[in-house]
């Protein structure tokens, strides 16, 4: 086989054999097709799409790319939880404790951001000392002694999802939804969690932004995991707007801290509160949704949740004193209020440009290899259907220097759309598939 013949197909339409993406992976993991060659190919995948049977392949081959973790010798059953990605989700960061003080170990492997969205990675590493990276016995002897793990996506598993990954970013194939599916699958497959609760979002600050594609994404994989032998569930989510208020590393660890210490924002609260029942229920520790979220509940309630995040933090090597004390995580020099230009009922808020401008600041990347600054970001003040007077703030800025916050600002303010009239907020949650 030859990797130009392979683009050539894929480019005009033509679908690929299960052997043939086989190659594919394998020449990519092994380093023999180079990435301008998988850019290319990449590009006529986003361009021309694939089948389901190609997308399946594709998630197969590249589980199968590197180890497949057994982690029944651990626990006789584990949870998993992922997001597609949308401006402000934080949510593992308090679901993954809420879920592993219940009794069901949380082994997740996470990325860091991709295009316009945060990752969990990040956001950890904005903790002092946090280990994301891992060898497999520590990561297991952590799954067994805390209950709770999270860290960056191991070299072993998946590997050329990994690779893929980081190159889907800066070549603008962030979009393809195949890609995302068998991003999203094998490495939740090669990750050996027995249940998944998948977070497909749509909107303004999500890659999928109808409700449409949102469905067709989550339809996609729920099927793969199901073939996989997994029980699987998806939320489809709003990303209409931002989660919570904060958007930028060290600012949604804050965010998260509160809600484990019992506050927070609603809207994070309620996401994962309905996450996390998915989880509970496909465990099977009870048949019943509402009794799942009071389990959830009593996380938050009691402390046992928060014992959990603070377990975590100290067993990966992250400086607890910090998140003990969240005024010590990395706070922005620069902190300016973006007013509104008028009075009236915030309409909408473009997502994708404050996800851009967190990017712009220094929060985000634009090459595989710059460096994150984890202090700067938005604080968002004004929401959708919130009324706000002339000369209100609609949000923080968080930037290094004033110049930097003098750039981002106008993008920031043709973000928001105003209304005379009032406007209903969006819908947080608009299905669940089982």
């Amino acid at each position: 086989m030859r990797m130009v013949d392979l683009i050539a197909r894929k480019r005009d339409g033509l679908p690929l054999t299960r052997e043939e993406i086989d190659w594919l992976i394998a020449g990519y993991s092994d380093g023999t097709i180079p990435d301008y060659q998988m850019s290319a190919w990449a590009m006529a995948v986003l361009l021309r799409g694939m089948d389901d049977r190609e997308t399946a392949d594709l998630t197969l081959a590249m589980a199968q790319s590197g180890d497949m973790l057994d982690l029944h010798d651990l626990a006789p059953i584990t949870v998993d939880k992922h997001s597609t990605g949308g401006i402000g989700d934080k949510t593992t960061l308090v679901l993954g404790p809420m879920v592993a003080a219940l009794g069901l170990p949380v082994a997740k492997m996470s990325g860091r951001g991709l295009g316009f969205s945060g990752g969990t990675i990040d956001k950890l590493e904005s903790i002092p000392g946090f280990q994301t990276t891992l060898d497999g016995a520590t990561f297991r002897r952590l799954v067994r002694e805390v209950g709770l793990a999270v860290v960056a996506q191991s070299g072993d598993l998946a590997p050329a999802d990994k690779r893929l990954y980081a190159l889907r970013d800066v070549t603008a194939t962030v979009e393809s939804m195949p890609l995302i599916a068998a991003s999203v699958m094998s490495k939740k497959l090669a990750a050996g969690a027995d249940c998944i609760v998948l977070d497909v979002k749509y909107g303004s600050g999500a890659f999928m932004r109808t409700l449409g594609e949102a469905r067709h994404l989550a339809q996609i994989m729920v099927k793969i995991g199901q073939l996989a032998g997994r029980r699987v569930a998806a939320v489809l989510s709003s990303m209409q707007q931002p989660l919570g208020q904060a958007v930028g590393n060290a600012l949604e660890v804050r965010e998260a801290i509160a809600v484990l210490r019992g506050g927070g924002p609603p809207d994070l609260v309620e996401l994962c509160l309905v996450l996390g029942s998915e989880l509970v229920v496909l465990a099977g520790l009870t048949q019943e949704p509402d009794e799942a979220r009071a389990m959830l509940q009593a996380t938050l309630a009691n402390g046992s949740a928060w014992a959990k995040f603070h377990a975590m933090v100290s067993h990966q090597g992250g400086d607890v004193r910090v998140i003990e004390q969240p005024d010590l995580l990395p706070v922005a020099p620069v902190q300016q209020p973006l007013v509104a230009p008028c009075t009236g009922y915030v309409a909408t808020i473009d997502g994708m440009a404050l996800g851009l401008a967190v990017n712009a600041l220094g929060g985000g990347r634009a090459r595989k290899e710059d460096l994150i600054d984890p202090a700067v970001g938005l604080m968002i003040q004004a929401r959708v259907g919130d009324l706000v007077e002339a000369g209100h703030p609609l949000l923080t800025i968080h930037a290094a220097d004033e110049s930097a916050a003098a750039q981002v600002a106008p993008a920031l303010l043709a973000a928001y759309r105003f209304s005379d009239q009032p406007v209903a907020p969006p819908a947080l949650v608009e299905a669940i598939l089982r």
